[in-house]
């Protein structure tokens, strides 16, 4: 006979049963606006232009036509653009990582006069609509006869302050002790933050690497007044340019919409627990 008594099973109530479910119910239902203009772009793109055309809609291809596909990538340049889409956001992501952690770095373990006012000034920036920075944008890169090139492409967005803020936040847990016995060993601030301060903030970093990429892929307007040629366009321009006035074809731009939305989506997907991990860091100690 064990000794030992055995813990006291906790009993679920048939009204926590209910409420759980009623939770999971209301969250699927809400998930189905979400999900479905993805579903039905991937799936539109395999369908034939008959079945597009049925009322009411069909929601299931009747088998894998390719034709929509190959006729979006004949139509326009879409590798090309798909090529400066990928080479823009990867640059910016990677200048934004590098520039986030720096400033982020120096307002929390670097303490001089004033930290305070240059981060809330700092901050201040995020108020400042985008739109409202296009046109200095366009004036100064065009003065710098960087119109039309990669340059002038990723210039404007090698910094900002929402990635300096997530990672702030996120070294902010990291006790002072730490630093300061670094520090005492002779280590200097780049080798403290290369090896002991980013690999312990990978969740933050792919939050905002994350959160960077999609900004940057998605962009539109600022490619859109800065390109002219075909060979530097982005690939959300070329989505534009399937559209021929009202003889659009809708096979030809629900596959480039499910082309376009195909690193999103794997991004997301794959790191989902690091973007929640990482949007929370410092909010709970």
């Amino acid at each position: 006979m064990s000794t030992t008594a055995e813990a006291p099973r906790r009993r679920i109530r048939p009204g926590q049963v209910l409420g759980r479910a009623g939770a999971h119910l209301l969250l699927a239902l809400l998930l189905v606006p979400v999900l479905f203009p993805v579903y039905y772009a991937f799936a539109g793109a395999l369908m034939a232009p008959h079945e597009l055309s049925r009322f009411p809609a069909q929601l299931v291809p009747t088998g894998l036509h390719t034709d929509n596909i190959r006729g979006a990538l004949e139509a326009v340049p879409l590798v090309r653009m798909y090529a400066n889409s990928l080479t823009m956001a990867g640059v910016i992501t990677a200048a934004q990582l590098m520039t986030s952690a720096l400033a982020a770095y120096a307002f929390v373990f670097l303490r001089f006069r004033g930290s305070a006012v240059v981060f809330a000034l700092f901050l201040s920036t995020l108020m400042v609509p985008g739109e409202a920075t296009f046109i200095p944008n366009y004036l100064t890169i065009s003065a710098w006869g960087l119109a039309d090139t990669f340059a002038g492409l990723v210039l404007p967005f090698l910094a900002y302050a929402f990635g300096t803020f997530l990672l702030r936040q996120s070294f902010r847990q990291f006790p002072r002790e730490l630093y300061d016995a670094a520090r005492m060993d002779g280590m200097g601030h780049l080798r403290f933050l290369w090896t002991i301060l980013l690999p312990l903030s990978r969740p933050s970093l792919l939050a905002v690497g994350v959160y960077v990429f999609i900004t940057s892929w998605n962009m539109y307007f600022w490619p859109l007044i800065i390109t002219r040629s075909t060979e530097m366009q982005t690939l959300q321009i070329g989505l534009n340019s399937l559209k021929t006035g009202e003889s659009t074809d809708p096979g030809l731009l629900l596959a480039g919409a499910a082309l376009s939305v195909l690193p999103t989506l794997a991004l997301v997907i794959l790191g989902q627990r690091f973007i929640v991990r990482g949007l929370t860091a410092g909010a709970v100690k």
